[in-house]
């Protein structure tokens, strides 16, 4: 009985050591560039489970032993969930709708069935793309259970030749090992810094640890009122983020603006900057508070919303190719919503102030100052962003407007926030409809931001539509319209007369 224990500890062991923690700098190529595994095995996963990791294990054992099992005899990876959340297409499948994930492995075995109902889908509803993205699911579950989606190099002579793991020329474990060792020694020697820098960039979570910095600072200013250390983690945030910023910039080679997740990086960035600069300028202690507040809710989305924002980063389509039209263009339009989300914040901070009667009227048209120097902040760049904006689609399209959805949003926002500005320089609009208006008025935002890139998702401006983000928006939309419902009786117009006058 001892005999037949250990002798299956034994072959145990022979099949945990099969994947290897080292393995996670070995050098993998997919997605039109070159990265470790442990970066494509935490992506890989995260598409097919939404999770950065499955069952605790580390994502690179998970993806190693899901593409050796069948041909070296890894530990098998069992259990494995798939995301099916729409309600039709968990009745297609036959899921539970009380259930929300389906078995990858049963998921595999409708593949066939999955794909002829997406072929039968002719118009884009919301059931066609939940579909295509299971299918899409389905499709890398199989790869890499197969083996073909891990392409490790094999040098031969003076080329490198990409050959996925299933048919790269090793016949024992031991063989596998110490080839993958070699070929990526032999690949990565002339780009082993960059190789290097990208795994520790990963592992050192740099996303998380800001929003841990930004909410101990915003306790600190609202607790504690304690405002020198709470400017200081400010300071050590921004650094933080610089820093972020930086090593996408130094892995992709681009400005990191060209996917939803590097615009909410970089406008809650961009926001606190525009905040403590305005704050330093104005003296004024509430631009921190307000800058904290809007860069923590880009951070809760970075770190938290996984199925709606991707942190990979992938190779430009070549529209977005030139550089100086990117880093001009794209910068101004993230950086005025930044600004003008510095005033949403601080409008709804004001109503809800206001509704439990924390400020008085004179503090009321204080704050209002405070907004609309924002706004004016905003819109100056959001002309610009527009204006160049433009320039470039004479340069890449041959034309100069052309009413595409995102073009047309963009002038939307402006429009709209020059109105309300104007209102407020001429009077016309007084603080009872001011603050409100402002709290409204950054849905067009959400609507230009993201809501042309995920619910109408149409136009030239393609390369930044992605999925999963209609719920969010249409929260956003209700949770903001109830709010402002909410708080916008607590206004007296007569109050407020009679106190500026």
């Amino acid at each position: 009985m001892i005999k037949i224990i250990l002798a299956f500890l034994f072959c145990f062991s022979v099949q945990a050591e099969v994947c290897l923690k080292s393995f996670e700098s070995h050098a993998i190529q997919q997605g039109g560039r070159t990265k470790p595994l442990y970066v494509h095995a935490r992506e890989s996963l995260r598409h097919l489970t939404g999770k950065n990791s499955f069952d605790g294990q580390d994502p690179v054992l998970t993806y190693c032993n899901l593409s050796l099992s069948p041909r070296y005899n890894a530990p098998a990876v069992t259990g494995l969930m798939i995301p099916a959340e729409h309600v039709k297409l968990k009745e297609f499948l036959g899921v539970d709708l009380s259930k929300s994930r389906i078995l990858a492995e049963e998921a595999l075995d409708m593949k066939k069935e999955i794909r002829i109902e997406l072929m039968r889908q002719k118009e884009e509803t919301s059931y066609k793309k939940a579909l295509n993205k299971l299918f899409s699911r389905v499709h890398l579950y199989e790869e890499i259970k197969t083996g073909r989606n891990w392409l490790v190099p094999m040098v031969m002579g003076t080329t490198v030749n990409w050959v996925p793991i299933a048919t790269a020329p090793f016949t024992s474990k031991e063989e596998l090992q110490e080839g993958l060792k070699t070929a990526d020694n032999n690949f990565v020697k002339e780009i082993k810094s960059k190789h290097i820098f990208e795994l520790k960039y990963a592992k050192m979570r740099l996303p998380q640890i800001s929003m841990v910095l930004t909410l101990i600072a915003l306790a600190i200013l609202t607790l504690f009122k304690r405002f020198n250390i709470a400017l200081g983690f400010s300071v050590l945030i921004l650094l933080l983020e610089t820093g972020l910023i930086a090593a996408r910039v130094y892995l992709s080679g681009r400005a990191p603006i060209t996917n939803m997740y590097e615009t909410v990086l970089f406008s809650g960035y961009g926001g606190l900057i525009i905040a403590l600069i305005l704050g330093h300028f104005k003296k004024d202690k509430t631009f921190v508070f307000i800058g904290l507040a809007y860069n923590v809710l880009c951070l809760f989305m970075m770190n938290f919303s996984t199925g709606m924002l991707s942190d990979s980063i992938s190779p430009l389509v070549p529209v977005l190719r030139d550089n100086f039209w990117l880093s001009t263009h794209v910068t101004s339009i993230i950086l005025s919503y930044g600004a003008l989300a510095l005033s949403w914040v601080l409008a709804n901070t004001v109503l809800l102030k206001k509704r439990l009667r924390k400020i008085d009227a004179q503090d009321e048209r204080y704050y209002a100052d405070l907004i609309y120097l924002c706004l004016k902040v905003g819109v100056v760049l959001l002309a610009g962003g527009v204006l160049l904006g433009g320039v470039w689609a004479d340069y890449s399209w041959g034309r100069f407007w052309g009413w595409d959805p995102k073009e047309t949003w963009s002038l939307i926002v402006l429009c709209l926030y020059m109105a309300i500005l104007h209102g407020r320089y001429t009077a016309w609009i007084p603080n009872k409809r001011f603050i409100p208006l402002v709290a409204l008025a950054f849905m067009s935002v959400m609507m230009a931001w993201f809501g042309v890139n995920y619910i109408l998702a149409s136009g030239l401006h393609s390369y930044g539509f992605s999925e999963g983000g209609a719920i969010f928006l249409g929260s956003f939309f209700a949770i903001q319209i109830v709010f402002s419902l909410l708080t916008w009786t607590s206004f007296d117009g007569k109050k407020e007369a009679s106190a500026s006058a």
